[in-house]
């Protein structure tokens, strides 16, 4: 680590005010306390000081979602090899590789996009670089289908980043969660790539990898047939490991329990918000199981589509989100409350999770303002004041 402290202390003479570089002094400052834990600290003794920061914090949530990653790289190559009838005869580097190499474009131009706006308008504005975008841009590939362009990911990430966080603020500001701010934008100004039978599966080979499925070749997602009234036909441990159609990250429910152990090992995210989207949803599906509304059993909303994914890692994530501990139950039953509602009653919306976190975004401030006049009114009472 002094190794590389030497290397920025060498390097920051140039970029100070009055070296050549001195208009990329945010841009070296984010990589600075990107790669070393800041010496700057509070002055005030009554601080508690740590030597996490919030650029650590962000570290650990990529870190949490890489099996969810992996295994959705995984599942894209399976995906094809299974639809081409080749699986059998394929190694699993074969299926892995494809899988990677299909993803990582998605990847790549998700951070080249958003950081180079968020690179841009620190210098614009004379800031420091903010490092929330560490996430969504690690975030925003994983919930889209395969077969989304590079080309409307690219108009999505940059929407997110310049209409949803930047202009209220950056980082800490704004009102709704960066990535499904994205994946909304993708689905209502381009539904056809969104949605469907033909997104789901990638269909062409890449560096003689993989296979080159017919046009037109089609692959509903077991989600998608529950919207339709069919009863899916794929089996439920294929549900759990996440070998079905579905966005890249968001199939198995192993890798993202992988990653909820993390950030709940980590103290990063919200327990409280987890459990109650997942009480809420549970409720609400065994309520509807009653009335003969859905035709599969109510945990089987876990395991389908980005239920899981939307409650470990988008509904807790703590800007969007109400920070009262009162809130955080309520804030998470709606959600999931809401996804399962969207679900069942709306066959034009099967997903359901990712408008439940837009909407839950919507009324966080609200309830904590509740949440927190009610506990001063509580004390008020109990001190005697009116």
């Amino acid at each position: 680590m002094s190794a590389i402290r030497k290397i920025f202390d060498k390097m920051r003479p140039s970029f100070e005010e009055g070296g050549k570089l001195h208009a990329f002094r945010s841009v070296f400052d984010g990589f600075e306390t990107f790669a070393l834990v800041p010496n700057d600290t509070s002055k005030s003794g009554v601080n508690i000081h740590d030597a996490i920061d919030s650029k650590r914090i962000m570290s650990m949530v990529v870190i949490a979602l890489v099996p969810a990653m992996l295994f959705g790289m995984y599942n894209i190559g399976y995906q094809n090899y299974l639809a081409a009838g080749t699986l059998a005869t394929a190694s699993f580097f074969e299926v892995f590789f494809f899988g990677f190499l299909a993803v990582l474009p998605k990847i790549l131009v998700s951070y080249i996009v958003g950081l180079g706006i968020e690179f841009a308008w620190a210098q614009w504005k004379g800031e420091e670089i903010q490092e929330g975008y560490l996430v969504s841009g690690f975030i925003i590939p994983l919930i889209i289908p395969i077969g989304c362009p590079l080309w409307m990911l690219a108009l999505a990430c940059a929407f997110s980043v310049i209409f949803v966080k930047e202009i209220f603020g950056g980082t800490g500001m704004n009102l709704f969660n960066p990535a499904i701010a994205a994946r909304m934008f993708l689905f209502f100004a381009y539904p056809s790539k969104m949605t469907g039978d033909q997104v789901w599966v990638a269909q062409d080979s890449i560096f003689g990898l993989g296979n080159s499925l017919p046009d037109g070749f089609t692959a509903a997602t077991p989600l998608g047939q529950v919207a339709q009234g069919i009863t899916p036909d794929t089996c439920i441990c294929d549900m759990i490991f996440g070998f079905i159609p579905g966005s890249i990250g968001e199939t198995s429910v192993i890798a993202i329990a992988i990653g909820a152990f993390i950030l709940l090992w980590m103290g990063i995210a919200s327990w409280r918000t987890m459990l109650s989207v997942f009480v809420g949803g549970g409720l609400m599906a065994i309520l509807f199981e009653q009335m003969g509304a859905t035709n599969i059993v109510w945990w089987h909303h876990f395991v389908l589509g980005g239920f899981a994914f939307g409650a470990v890692f988008m509904a807790t994530d703590p800007v969007t989100s109400c920070r009262t501990a009162t809130g955080q139950f309520i804030y998470g039953f709606i959600i999931g409350a809401m996804a399962v509602i969207i679900r069942v009653k709306n066959a034009g919306y099967p997903e359901g999770m990712m408008l439940a976190i837009f909407f839950g975004n919507m009324i966080a401030p609200m309830i904590d303002h509740f949440i927190v006049e009610r506990n001063i009114s509580k004390r008020l009472k109990r001190g005697g004041t009116k």
